[in-house]
């Protein structure tokens, strides 16, 4: 990730933009006649920096009544492309999830309808800090960056306190089902990663107390960019948690990276995408590994995700495992951390690739 400006030919962008004077990257997006972005959204000198390859592996797939099946089998089966699926390449789609695609497709129309609301409505809604229960915002942190994000977001904290904002007025019972559903997912994942680990089923359950877990919604939009060769939705970046959970309007845009490259993800119809987080690496010791991804821009279609980030309580300290270092005959990778402090620190600062979990990793000469 670029850590300032680029330098560019004023002929190839405009001049820079202050997060003061802008409400919105839709906004700015919507002016009339804009052929160019400001110079301090411009990520990249050269357009072939973004390109990214079609994977010729095939992103994992892990069906969830396999998971849970009654058949010791099947679920066998289920947990070793789980396990599979976290190390080699810590992303993964899920199927047969339970969670109706009517339930996806209001969730992202409701989020549209929040970034249309008048934009005199927005500022009720921008954050005192980062850990407001409430927030909406342009880039990531504007207020750290010298680079932004083609990207306005909403972050509600969700669970283990529900909060909503008021508009529109169909969101906050959306909201509460769509919560419910994805924390059951969730469970289901996190039970069969302890028993990956070779832990008991709830082991990870009751270490990082999830049944206060921390759940935030995210939504994410990216209108049209005049030059999407030079901009990012998001740069390279992995999440804090454990995983977290991603639908998107049918609009792509997300990018991971696999064996030291980057590949286009195209979902399935009727999948959820799921990464795994700095937590879950943390807590298996380096087994699993939080995975780099970003988010690119095109010049035509809005593209609208939503992410559902999955984590311990706030006041859990994570470490790895004890049972699992003790298992493994090795030493701890991670230093203890409380949860709340490293979401505040990595949330308070630009993205940089893993450089938050890099503070916490133990670093052996």
């Amino acid at each position: 990730m670029a850590s300032t400006a680029p330098v560019l030919s004023q002929s190839l962008v405009l001049a820079p933009i202050q997060p003061s004077q802008l409400t919105s990257i839709k906004k700015l997006a919507e002016t009339p006649d804009l052929n160019f972005i400001p110079s301090n959204y411009a990520y990249y000198n050269d357009p072939h920096e973004i390109s990214a390859s079609e994977s010729q592996d095939s992103i994992p797939t892990i069906d969830i009544s396999l998971l849970t099946s009654a058949n010791p089998d099947h679920k066998s089966k289920a947990i070793q492309d789980l396990n599979k699926a976290c190390q080699e390449w810590g992303f993964f789609m899920v199927i047969n999830h339970g969670i109706p695609e009517s339930l996806m497709r209001a969730m992202l129309d409701v989020s549209n309808e929040f970034f249309n609301l008048p934009e005199e409505e927005k500022p009720k809604f921008e954050p005192k800090d980062v850990l407001e229960p409430v927030r909406y915002g342009t880039s990531f942190n504007s207020a750290k960056e010298k680079v932004f994000c083609w990207r306005d977001f909403l972050k509600v904290f969700v669970h283990p306190e529900f909060h909503c904002p008021h508009k529109p007025t169909a969101l906050r019972e959306l909201l509460l089902e769509y919560c419910e559903k994805t924390r059951n997912l969730v469970r289901k994942l996190v039970r069969g990663i302890s028993e990956s680990l070779g832990l008991e089923e709830y082991e990870l359950v009751k270490t990082l107390n999830l049944d206060s877990s921390l759940q935030i919604l995210i939504a994410n939009y990216y209108p049209p960019c005049p030059q999407p060769q030079l901009a990012l939705g998001m740069p390279p970046h992995s999440d804090h948690g454990l995983f977290t959970l991603l639908i998107e309007n049918q609009v792509g845009g997300l990018q991971i990276q696999h064996k030291g490259e980057w590949f286009n993800v195209n979902a399935l119809p009727n999948s959820i995408l799921v990464n795994t987080g700095d937590h879950l690496e943390i807590f298996s010791n380096g087994k699993y590994k939080s995975v780099l991804h970003k988010a690119i821009v095109n010049n035509k279609n809005t593209r609208i995700s939503i992410a559902m980030t999955n984590g311990p309580s706030l006041n859990t300290i994570v470490s790895p495992s004890s049972k699992l270092v003790e298992n493994e005959g090795c030493e701890p990778a991670y230093i203890p951390m409380k949860y709340k402090d490293y979401l505040f620190s990595q949330q308070n600062n630009p993205l940089n690739g893993k450089s938050m979990l890099n503070r916490v990793k133990i670093q052996n000469n």
